[in-house]
């Protein structure tokens, strides 16, 4: 399978990114995301999943999903993906939350999602 292939499953108000489907959160933490104009939902996803990734690449048998789904105001946010023949520990599920949690990682992913108006125009 190339490294560079990444599923997107769009929905009206809802994007998933995975590496492989069916999707499957076998290790799953969610969040919420105040948000304060239009973003990128694909964006804020492939960001997350970056630094998902980056946290638990020593993790064996994972394989990193993100779903993002848009409220009134707010991105709940997915993250997780699939284990294959191993268990997701409490550590890892503990180090993905700290990670959803974490504002910094928070305002960096809006940054890079945020919409500006001629984006919009493209992305309706």
């Amino acid at each position: 399978m190339a490294r560079n292939v990444w599923h997107r499953l769009r929905e009206e108000h809802a994007v998933t990114v995975t590496r492989r489907l069916p999707v499957r959160f076998d290790l799953s933490v969610s969040a919420e995301l105040a948000v304060q104009g239009p973003v990128s939902l694909t964006r804020v996803a492939h960001q997350v999943r970056q630094d998902m990734w980056r946290a638990l690449q020593g993790l064996r048998g994972f394989s990193p999903a993100v779903r993002v789904e848009a409220g009134e105001g707010a991105l709940r946010i997915t993250a997780g993906g699939r284990m294959e023949g191993a268990q997701a520990s409490a550590a890892a599920a503990h180090q993905l939350g700290v990670l959803l949690d974490s504002p910094a990682h928070h305002a960096r992913w809006l940054r890079h999602a945020a919409l500006t108006p001629s984006a919009e125009e493209r992305a309706s």
